[in-house]
């Protein structure tokens, strides 16, 4: 640290990352951290940055399918931080499983902290072993933690989803109806949030999932629904809308505030996990059709009843809930304490 104000470098590799650290750089800004952002240009994060008041330095993309050009874009990604980052003063780097950053901060002795969700991604071999630091919710599995290399006490585990804290002391903005009224939602429709797979992630390769079609169909013949589709690419929203074009499914052409819209949906249905945790952390109806291996904090949520798993045509015979009025977060605000507190005991720490 210089003159006793911390610098703390994070890097947004996705859009889900956004409101998590947004909630942990408000905390460390009033103890008076300076915090400098990077992002990838991927699934919306710069455009949903930029909305949130943020001017990241946007470096690299994502590789697409094909392992090559992922492992082409990882190196070019890490060359160009790293050429960057030599001109900078970082006391920690802040990343939620974005490798290169984690990489960079290994080849020049930074202090560093990955926090992770997933225990089935692959990528976890290489982001956990270059963290000086992993943070990770408590269902998150021992052994995992062990295959990754951040065994030993390496890794510290956080009460409940990491959605708990960013979301615990949100506000919904009634404002926010205007935006679905220019889509043609009106306040007396059934609003249903879809979200497909991800099509092109390590984690989802070759498993395709048939159900969200059946599921479309199923909820778009009620003439009081409205459901607002939100694809992960531009290519995966015009190939849905092709194989489904009735007129209640909406693909928005812009991007719509998360929180407030899942706030106002009845329901939540996807294919991967940030959205529908969201959703269980705002009390709103969330099933999963995630095809892949179930993360932990999935099991957890299926446990507690905030979370449904719909894994076979007989699972999408819903009950469509009875209109509801904006959603309210549960409150955990002490997780959020806790994780900025463990983050500042390592830049006071200075341990490299």
């Amino acid at each position: 640290m210089s003159g006793g104000k911390s610098h703390v470098w994070i890097d947004l590799g996705n859009s889900p990352h956004i409101p998590f650290f947004l909630a942990i750089a408000r905390e460390l800004k009033q103890e008076g951290s300076e915090i400098v952002w990077t992002a990838r240009d991927y699934a919306q994060t710069v455009q949903l940055a930029k909305a949130a008041g943020l001017e990241p330095k946007v470096v690299g993309t994502h590789g697409g399918g094909s392992m090559a050009a992922k492992g082409k874009k990882f190196l070019t990604r890490t060359i160009e931080l790293l050429a960057w980052a030599r001109r900078q003063r970082f006391d920690i780097v802040l990343s939620h499983n974005s490798q290169e950053p984690l990489v960079v901060a290994r080849l020049l002795g930074l202090q560093s902290v990955n926090m992770m969700d997933y225990e089935h991604h692959p990528a976890n071999h290489l982001s956990f072993r270059m963290a000086r630091n992993v943070f990770v919710p408590e269902a998150f599995p021992d052994s995992a933690l062990q295959l990754f290399g951040a065994g030993g006490g390496k890794a510290w585990k956080y009460p409940g989803i990491k959605e708990d804290v960013y979301l615990a002391d949100f506000q919904a903005d009634r404002a926010f109806y205007g935006e679905l009224e220019k889509l043609g939602i009106s306040r007396s429709d059934i609003l249903a949030i879809v979200r497909p797979h991800a099509p092109e992630a390590l984690y989802h390769r070759k498993v395709e999932n048939r159900l969200l079609d059946e599921l479309l169909d199923r909820l778009a013949a009620y003439p009081n629904v409205k459901i607002i589709l939100l694809p992960r690419k531009d290519y995966q929203g015009r190939e849905i809308k092709e194989r489904h074009p009735q007129e209640n499914i909406i693909n928005p052409p812009g991007v719509l505030d998360g929180p407030n819209l899942i706030a106002a949906a009845d329901l939540v249905v996807s294919g991967g996990g940030t959205m529908i945790r969201e959703a269980a952390a705002l009390g709103v109806p969330a099933y999963t059709v995630f095809a892949g291996k179930s993360a932990a904090v999935d099991e957890y949520l299926l446990a507690e009843g905030r979370l449904k798993r719909l894994s076979a045509p007989n699972d999408l015979n819903l009950v469509l809930p009875v209109k509801k009025p904006f959603a309210k977060p549960r409150q955990h605000k002490e997780l959020l304490r806790q994780i900025v507190d463990r983050i500042r005991a390592l830049i006071e720490g200075g341990e490299r």
